[in-house]
């Protein structure tokens, strides 16, 4: 009986996952290497077009709305847009930064120290400035409805607690964390089941750019749920990542197995 047991623990410790070592929280040498900056320019021009088509997706909706109750993309169409930006963004960006404009992404990475912290808040600063120079060039060129239509800010809707919008952001950007492949069809569902109480945020930086551009009381009010819904979001979907679907809890306390009975 306890050789069985032992041949069932061989054969279970091949095939689990082998960790690699974690990042340091400063690494110099990377500071050096043109591939760091590469990756950090990649997440700015990616959050940039982000912004950019998704926002304007927004303002577009609701200006047709507006004016014929059945015209524009509707919610569908808004989610469509978010979800398929973010596949074409991972699609070009994944291989050189890991992210396409993924901020809960940054924020997971570091907590598991797959990435330096340097990089990882680098990549967020990234993020943010890009964010902002893409609504920044959707109230450019759409100066007329902008700000009429709520510049794609995101904020909590009427006849929602905060308790409801924090929930809101935490659970889809639990989701959104945990679909690393279909990302955007992901991003997709969450926008779906969070437009209504939130506008969905789910990105800080999406969040933020849209609430420096547009810049009312309202956005800014409600901004720290953007913020920490997601981190809160992005740390247990960390937590359950590594110990129950990669078994990090059953390794850790002896993968509950014994050799004798």
């Amino acid at each position: 009986m306890g050789k069985d047991v032992e041949g069932g623990a061989t054969e279970y410790a091949a095939r689990d996952y082998q960790d690699p070592p974690p990042a340091p929280l400063i690494d110099p040498e990377e500071l050096s290497q043109w591939s760091f900056y590469r990756a950090i320019i990649a997440e700015f021009i990616a959050t940039l077009l982000f912004l950019y088509v998704t926002v304007l997706t927004v303002i577009g909706y609701k200006s047709q709305s507006a004016a014929d109750g059945c015209g524009g993309v509707g919610i569908l169409g808004i989610a469509w847009a978010f979800g398929g930006m973010i596949f074409v963004l991972v699609y070009c960006t994944a291989g050189i930064s890991g992210e396409g404009s993924h901020k809960p992404g940054s924020d997971i990475r570091a907590l598991a120290r797959k990435v330096s912290l340097v990089r990882a808040v680098l990549y967020m600063v990234g993020q943010c400035l890009g964010a902002i120079c893409g609504c920044g060039l959707v109230k450019a060129f759409q100066k007329a409805y902008y700000v009429r239509y709520g510049g794609g800010a995101n904020e909590l809707a009427e006849g929602y607690s905060t308790g409801t919008g924090l929930a809101a952001e935490i659970i889809g950007t639990f989701v959104l964390v945990l679909a690393p492949l279909p990302i955007g069809f992901a991003v997709f569902m969450v926008h779906l089941a969070t437009i209504p109480i939130t506008g969905t945020g789910i990105n800080p930086a999406r969040s933020f750019g849209a609430a420096v551009i547009f810049g009312k009381d309202k956005a800014w009010d409600d901004q720290w749920i953007f913020w920490v819904g997601p981190f809160i979001g992005a740390a247990i979907a960390a937590i359950y990542h590594q110990y129950i679907l990669r078994a990090g809890a059953v390794k850790a306390l002896g993968s509950f197995r014994s050799t004798a009975y």
